[in-house]
């Protein structure tokens, strides 16, 4: 054989021997958790929404899952079983628009678990998207089944450095019941770090029509959510509004949308309530919460102990929805009778 040849047969055995190295590592310490469940003692890195969730989703063990967007990410699962009895996941995207949640419950419906619980977070803004749109691109590759088109999870740079070989050298493993929390630390959360970084929209003079949000709802409700609960009957889904802080409500009086506003909530209650196995509940208007803003570290999250509460009313029966047109009245008096201007008078 010529020397040249000789050389092209090694190199080529090698790369392959390389490559099957990589793709047999990867395989084997799953950190997207594509193909198994997490290897017990590998201490796993979980930091990425969009590219793990899927993987968790296909193959953890739970009976329950927190789904949303960054309102839900400081909930910490043990809360759970402490207070519920329930194993539960947290399968969180930041921002997350209906068809986030559409794509990461397709996949938990479809997995060998018996999903008793979904415990959903609705932020409003996120429902006026359009009902194939999502926050950020979707991996397809980790979305799927399909085998073939894995190579860009088993011949992945970043997976294998990042995901293998950072974390043996590192061993800070992740603790599944609080991933994904948010950075914030106590001295944060404070008024005055927030009004600092808070800016007050400019006053819109024309008011924005009572019903124009409401198709767009609609049409994310009868596509991204609705489904889901019509095809899961065994399932309860516990549906709730965070709450935001007052400067929320500030941005939707100065921007003239409070009505428009309100009656997206409202449609948004009475097309989930008809279901026997749906249950909502409603933060939103929890005063002691949302005017105090050392309770916040920017306009609309907030502290941990307030997901604590939240799950501490799952399980008791508190804040949940009995008359939406009480919460919805409660709501609108808190706004119109807020002094905003004695708030903001230090902003510019």
């Amino acid at each position: 054989m010529p020397a040249y040849r000789k050389s092209l047969v090694i190199f080529a055995i090698f790369t392959f021997i390389i490559l099957g190295s990589v793709i047999a590592v990867t395989i084997v310490v799953d950190p997207f958790f594509q193909y198994h469940k997490p290897l017990p003692g590998f201490p796993y890195l979980i930091d990425n929404q969009i590219n793990q969730n899927p993987g968790m989703a296909k193959n953890m063990e739970y009976d329950s899952v927190i789904l949303g967007s960054s309102m839900t990410v400081n909930f910490n699962t043990s809360w759970f079983d402490e207070l519920m009895g329930l194993n539960t996941i947290k399968l969180s995207y930041s921002a997350a628009y209906p068809k986030d949640q559409a794509n990461i419950m397709e996949i938990l419906f479809d997995s060998p678990n018996q999903v008793d619980n979904v415990f959903l977070g609705i932020d409003v803004i996120t429902y006026m998207a359009g009902v194939e749109e999502t926050k950020y691109p979707i991996p397809e590759y980790l979305y799927n089944d399909k085998v073939y088109d894995d190579v860009g999870y088993l011949l992945n740079k970043d997976v294998l450095l990042n995901y293998i070989l950072r974390p043996i050298a590192d061993q800070e493993k992740s603790d599944l019941a609080t991933i994904y929390a948010s950075w914030w630390t106590e001295e944060y959360y404070d008024e005055e770090w927030v009004l600092a970084h808070y800016t007050s929209p400019e006053q819109t003079a024309a008011e924005t029509p009572s019903d124009a949000y409401i198709a767009a709802v609609e049409a994310n409700l009868s596509q991204n959510i609705c489904p889901f609960i019509e095809a899961n009957p065994d399932t309860d889904f516990v549906i709730f509004f965070p709450p935001y802080s007052i400067l929320f409500w500030n941005d939707v009086l100065r921007e003239n949308h409070l009505e428009a506003t309100l009656e997206e909530i409202r449609y948004l209650c009475e097309r989930l309530e008809a279901y026997e196995n749906v249950s909502l509940y409603f933060f939103l208007d929890q005063e002691w919460i949302v005017t105090d803003l050392n309770h916040y570290a920017d306009y609309s999250h907030y502290h941990p102990d307030f997901n604590r509460y939240m799950v501490e009313c799952f399980a008791d029966g508190t804040c949940r929805v009995e008359d939406i047109e009480t919460n919805l009245n409660h709501m609108r008096n808190i706004v119109e009778d807020y002094d905003f201007d004695t708030l903001l008078s230090g902003t510019s």
